[in-house]
């Protein structure tokens, strides 16, 4: 299989930490992509026609996109562990995913509006409004640890709040996300220290 890669992309990563878990690293060939909002790679395109990564050619020849089709069908691969087949714990999980890659592309849109988007354009109050997207989730986070329902099992949903983490760890440090939120910082010390949490991938 081929995926296309950026080591800094926390979808990307997902997919990587998925792939991990299931034994399935080896299969895989990293293939740099460029996903610029603007400036769109070409041989990217060519395999998912929106310009993002990542994208999965499959054994067989078939582009898969996005992060949560491509983890989905990792786990069919892998033997089914990190997607629970059903019932409350099959939507929690997918539910927690959910989350997870809302954060990101909070963080995402407002890294493009303060490091790609011209200064003279950049609106202030919208990139405010993703950061407290940030916030309301953290807060959201703490709540299920609280109650339970956020604890130490290790899916899809796990993961993927563990990538988002790691991310505003990567872009935004001034966060200083743990001493606000110190229940959701204890949980994430533990699920980082994973293997595949500490893993590195390059091209």
């Amino acid at each position: 299989m081929k995926l296309y890669f950026s080591p800094n992309s926390p979808y990307v990563r997902k997919c990587l930490v998925v792939a991990h878990e299931l034994g399935l690293s080896s299969r895989i060939e990293l293939l740099a992509g460029v996903a610029h909002p603007v400036n769109r790679d070409a041989s990217l395109v060519a395999i998912n026609p929106l310009g993002k990564i990542p994208a999965l050619v499959t054994d067989e020849g078939v582009a898969l996109y996005d992060s949560r089709v491509i983890c989905e069908y990792l786990d069919a691969l892998g033997g089914n562990r990190l997607f629970p087949a059903a019932g409350a714990a099959r939507w929690s999980a997918l539910t927690l995913q959910s989350l997870a890659d809302g954060m990101l592309d909070a963080a995402l849109l407002a890294r493009y509006e303060t490091a790609v988007r011209p200064e003279a354009f950049r609106w202030n109050e919208w990139t405010a409004g993703q950061i407290d997207k940030l916030h309301t989730s953290m807060a959201a986070l703490q709540d299920m640890l609280a109650a339970g329902t956020l604890d130490a099992r290790v899916d899809v949903g796990t993961l993927a709040v563990g990538c988002a983490l790691w991310y505003l760890d990567l872009r935004y440090a001034d966060l200083n996300w743990r001493d606000r939120y110190p229940a959701l910082a204890a949980w994430n010390a533990v699920i980082s220290q994973r293997p595949s949490m500490q893993s590195t991938w390059s091209v």
